[in-house]
């Protein structure tokens, strides 16, 4: 009778326990919650009874609460233990619960480490580990929450490391881009800082609200503007929320990306590493490398300035962090620097995404064209009519946003319909479009599994039609938008030949007949 000499070594590997100073962490992070919530409550049972009382009650409340979590998460400790087996990683947890999870190491892709403050004091950090494939909408990941940073490091090593198919040479620097402080300045004009400037407005509200002094705020913001006229208010608190929004788009910035850093690791995978309070670091294998995508958005591209995303496999965002996706390899900076990148995570001597490429038909301009003054003329004439229904004024208000918005809506499908456009760079097939967000992608031409050729009754009439790239990677479908019917067909059976070729009709031009004389 045989045996599996790696099933008898598995099981001879030792279990290890997370570390004691896990209990420690997750109880101070218990208590900080408590404390954020006992606040509010203690004044509002402060309304029906003394002062004094409402916060011995909460502070009795509070102090159950540890206890009871002291006591969870002492037995959580004790009953969770993983082990690193010759073919799978295992990890076992749960009282009442028990839970048994194991992933195989020949499908393990990522083992990402995260620390945030109080983990960097202790020395210890989240090791999450990723296999990229997806059953019930998630991803097979199993997470040690906590060990140590050398265990960490010790852990993604001994799972990521592969043979090269090519000897390392250890004089090569591998560093493909580090931390410019200069990128800062592509910070304000992100679309954050105004959703970050109404997030603090609504703060203050909210706070204020909780004490029962949202009516005094409101009368001091008055009191201050009691000699300015309504419409210079708005403006000035406007201005007020985007200097704040500035402010934290600044100072988020440097908390995501302060000592940034994107290295080729030995192994075949990709690192990067960023973080100022909570240190980021992610590991990404460059076989599920199959493109990238350069993304402009508007305020970031008018700077001259982008940023870069990975295309590849098994990669999802992870909702649970504030930092954001897990694709992104570059923040916004400038665009020949983005390029240059781009050429040397994809080993290209020169960038897909800085390509030519070719131009769209002038019917997709005058469609954006038309979708611009519906949007713009549309609400427009629902005022117009109110106006004559009601009132004068909403006139004149239908007026000054025709006035002012058509020109803006026509700009902006102009710029649309220059940013379209699709080509063939080496290995890679690009595409291009968008205007308040463009985004530039490089797709591997063997990564496209399918064709999609959509047209609708209006494109038909146009001329036009829209081609999606399928593929396994990233957002899993990028489109061709209103490219000419010709020549998008041919683009897409030129660009990945044989997929599209059965479903297309040769057009068999007339023999040209004998002149008699």
């Amino acid at each position: 009778m045989s045996v599996d000499r790696d099933a008898v070594a598995d099981r001879d590997t030792d279990w290890l326990l997370l570390d004691p100073r896990t209990v420690l962490v997750r109880v101070v992070l218990f208590a900080g919650v408590l404390a954020g919530a006992a606040l509010p409550v203690a004044f509002g049972l402060a309304g029906s009874r003394p002062l004094w009382q409402a916060f011995a009650w909460v502070a009795a409340g509070v102090a159950a609460a540890l206890a009871v979590d002291i006591v969870a998460e002492t037995v959580r400790f004790r009953r969770t233990r993983y082990r690193v087996g010759s073919e799978r990683v295992e990890l076992h947890t749960g009282l009442l619960v028990v839970q048994r999870r194991s992933l195989a190491r020949e499908r393990i892709r990522s083992a990402d480490l995260t620390a945030n403050p109080l983990h960097r004091v202790l020395g210890l950090v989240k090791v999450r580990i990723g296999t990229g494939e997806h059953t019930g909408g998630t991803e097979s990941t199993l997470e040690l929450d906590l060990v140590t940073r050398a265990e960490g490091e010790r852990l993604r090593h001994e799972l990521l490391t592969r043979a090269a198919a090519t000897p390392e040479d250890p004089d090569h620097d591998d560093t493909l881009a580090v931390l410019d402080p200069r990128w800062i300045r592509f910070a304000p004009v992100s679309f954050l800082a105004p959703a970050l400037g109404g997030a603090a407005a609504g703060a203050v509200m909210q706070v204020s609200e909780w004490f029962g002094a949202q009516g005094k705020v409101i009368d001091w913001i008055g009191d201050r503007f009691q000699d300015v006229s309504v419409p210079w208010m708005i403006l000035d608190l406007v201005l007020l929320a985007t200097v704040a929004g500035a402010v934290g788009a600044l100072g988020l910035w440097v908390e995501m990306w302060w000592n940034y850093r994107l290295e080729r690791a030995p192994g075949g995978t990709l690192r990067v590493s960023r973080g100022l309070l909570t240190a980021r670091s992610v590991s990404l294998e460059e076989r599920r490398l199959r493109g990238i995508e350069r993304v402009e958005p508007l305020g970031v591209r008018m700077c001259g300035a982008a940023r870069l995303d990975a295309v590849a496999t098994g990669l999802v965002k992870d909702d649970g962090d504030k930092h954001g996706d897990l694709k992104n390899l570059l923040p916004a900076v400038e665009r020949a620097v983005a390029d240059r990148v781009a050429a040397q995570v994809l080993r290209e001597p020169e960038p897909p995404t800085g390509a030519p490429l070719a131009a769209h038909p002038r019917a997709a301009r005058t469609r954006r064209l038309r979708w611009a003054l519906w949007s713009v003329l549309g609400p427009v004439a629902v005022l117009a009519l109110l106006g004559l229904l009601l009132t004068p004024v909403l006139l004149y208000v239908a007026a000054g946003c025709a006035v002012v918005l058509v020109p803006v809506a026509v700009l902006f499908a102009l710029d649309a319909y220059r940013a379209l456009g699709h080509g063939v760079s080496g290995a890679y097939l690009v595409t291009r479009s968008g205007t308040v967000r463009r985004a530039t992608v490089a797709l591997q031409r063997s990564g496209v599994i399918g064709w999609t050729v959509k047209q609708s009754y209006f494109q038909r009439r146009a001329g036009v039609l829209t081609l999606t790239a399928t593929t396994a990677a990233g957002a899993g479908a990028y489109d061709i938008l209103d490219a000419g019917e010709s020549q998008g067909l041919a683009f897409a059976a030129d660009a990945v030949p044989g997929l599209l070729a059965p479903f297309l009709e040769p057009v068999h031009t007339p023999e040209a007949r004998p002149t008699r004389r």
